[in-house]
């Protein structure tokens, strides 16, 4: 059991993050920007570090200012929670080198489903259903036209590297092919350091479920039902419900267990999510979120588990 642990993060994650380390009789330890001085998670936490700036880079953002405090503080861990550094596979392996250890799956892992097009490959290779589209990268306009001549449109040119809805353009015909792909390819460099981008089959009327998986490190691992996260404002989510009005007992546990095969294949040891695309009683899988939801208080809500202190 930990003694100390740094939560770097801010808001409500890291007040539930200190509130369950509490819980646990463990020391907490926050970190705050300039304008978080005086915010809720800076007096709950046993001791309070400030970051000295505003912007992300310089706060909840920097990983050498967070391991610095963290030996500064004298931690035995470092929480992530979401957001910011979170999924950043740079950080998780910067923790473990520091000494510490990363409250999340190892940085491999991070890595490895942060890049869309290598989680599509194993996602093929375990017999997870994904929508059809490039079996890796699409450098040129003639792969591409390959692509669409197999599929048809209209389909989705999506950044490997992308995720909330950034990266991503549809293409309904044939014309529109050759320019979105330079587009998305110069967007995905610029927001992502990685112009690397693939092709996928659009959906125009998809639900999208995603299941909340939970994994140890000596390979056990649970699914704690769906939430129904369809009702999007520019891809991001507005509304979430579960369990899914749409989806049937028999489906419910397909997706389940689909989500279990992915963990299980990557050899998944912390709290995260699978999304996937479902319409007409198929599914597909989308992406991964290596990390603790946002909306993880709903899983808790319909299951009464505190995944924060689990």
């Amino acid at each position: 059991m930990f003694k100390r642990v740094l939560v770097a993060n801010r808001g409500e994650i890291a007040v539930r993050i200190i509130r369950a380390l509490k819980e646990l009789s463990i020391e907490s330890v926050a970190v705050y920007s300039d304008v978080d001085r005086e915010a809720i998670h800076t007096f709950q936490a046993d001791y309070a570090y400030p970051l000295h700036g505003n912007r992300t880079i310089d706060t909840y953002g920097n990983i050498e200012k967070i391991i610095k405090i963290a030996k500064k503080a004298e931690v035995d861990a470092i929480h992530p929670g979401y957001g910011f550094l979170s999924e950043k596979p740079e950080f998780a392996k910067a923790v473990v080198d520091a000494g510490f250890t990363f409250i999340g799956p190892d940085s491999n892992i991070i890595e490895l489903m942060g890049d869309k097009i290598r989680a599509r490959e194993l996602m093929l290779k375990i017999g997870v259903p994904v929508l059809e589209g490039s079996e890796g990268a699409v450098e040129t306009y003639e792969e591409a036209k390959q692509v669409t001549d197999k599929i048809g449109f209209p389909i989705l040119v999506k950044a490997a590297a992308g995720g909330g809805g950034m990266g991503m353009r549809i293409v309904n015909e044939e014309a529109e092919l050759k320019n979105t792909l330079e587009a998305v390819k110069e967007s995905a460099k610029a927001l992502f350091n990685d112009g690397s981008v693939f092709i996928e089959k659009y959906l125009p009327r998809p639900r999208h479920i995603e299941i909340q998986i939970m994994g140890d490190k000596k390979g056990n691992y649970v699914y704690l039902g769906e939430r129904e996260c369809s009702i999007q404002r520019r891809h991001q989510k507005v509304v979430e419900e579960a369990p899914s009005p749409v989806i049937n007992k028999e489906i419910r546990q397909q997706m389940g267990e689909a989500a279990v095969a992915i963990a299980k294949a990557v050899n998944y040891n912390s709290v995260g999510t699978i999304e996937f695309m479902y319409e007409n009683g198929k599914f597909y899988f989308l992406e991964m979120n290596t990390r603790i939801q946002v909306e993880h208080t709903i899983t808790e809500w319909i299951t009464g588990l505190d995944r924060l202190g689990h």
